[in-house]
């Protein structure tokens, strides 16, 4: 296990990580510690722990966005592949009808043709 401080809003807290995901840690606590700098610019100077809990929310509300985009573009993504599948199929139909209506027709005189002879 590795163990690294990483900095938020001025104060290093120690963090222990999988070897490895050191430089992953760091990137997030640097995300997080620049989101709380904004809150802190805007709402003022407030308790730690409480600019903590608003950075939070804040990034679980962008997460979320980010969550319901998924979904959104995944939605978005089936409808579009059901639309392109039913297309298809109606132009394989389209095809492949004239071709059955043919074969139809030379069943149905074969038929006749047998009934007359």
């Amino acid at each position: 296990m590795a163990q690294l401080n990483v900095p938020i809003h001025g104060r290093n807290y120690p963090i222990v990580c999988d070897d490895g995901q050191e430089e992953r840690v760091s990137r997030l606590a640097a995300y997080i510690d620049q989101r709380a700098s904004e809150i802190a610019e805007t709402v003022g100077q407030v308790a730690e722990g409480r600019l903590l809990v608003m950075t939070s929310l804040f990034i679980a509300d962008e997460l979320q966005e980010a969550y319901d985009e998924m979904e959104r573009l995944q939605v978005e993504a089936k409808n579009s592949e059901d639309a392109m599948r039913d297309e298809t199929r109606e132009r394989i139909e389209a095809k492949v009808a004239p071709v059955v209506e043919s074969l139809a027709m030379r069943i149905e005189n074969i038929a006749a043709d047998l009934e007359k002879g």
